[in-house]
């Protein structure tokens, strides 16, 4: 079932909305593309989950490895003082994107299907 990784970051973001503290300003890069790219895994998740294709394994590595490789690329870039993050942050906005919309055509296709057999 598609809901339950919404579940999950749902119940993430309420946690997160309670819970005391700020992040200092000179690692909001590295929060921005880390909350990217783990978006990105679940969103890729659960469309894999739609097509019937989801393999936890898979997910967990893209998970760990999409946040770990934009946090090298924002910490890379900081010491070469070039930018280098915004190419990430670029790369999976599109496939957030991406992913969105397909998840959200399957939706359609398949309520759209249920709605006309009855």
């Amino acid at each position: 079932m598609f809901l339950i990784p919404l579940i999950g970051v749902t119940i993430g973001v309420i946690v997160a909305l309670f819970l005391p503290g700020e992040i200092p300003i000179a690692y909001k890069s590295y929060t921005a593309l880390a909350i990217l790219a783990t978006l990105d895994a679940i969103f890729g998740g659960m469309r894999a989950q739609l097509e019937g294709d989801f393999i936890f394994s898979k997910f967990f590595i893209s998970f760990f490895a999409n946040a770990g490789m934009a946090v090298a690329l924002a910490y890379f870039g900081n010491v070469l003082g070039i930018d280098i993050y915004m190419g990430a942050v670029v790369a999976f906005s599109i496939r957030l994107f991406n992913n969105l919309s397909l998840i959200r055509e399957f939706v359609i296709i398949k309520y759209r299907w249920k709605g006309s057999e009855r």
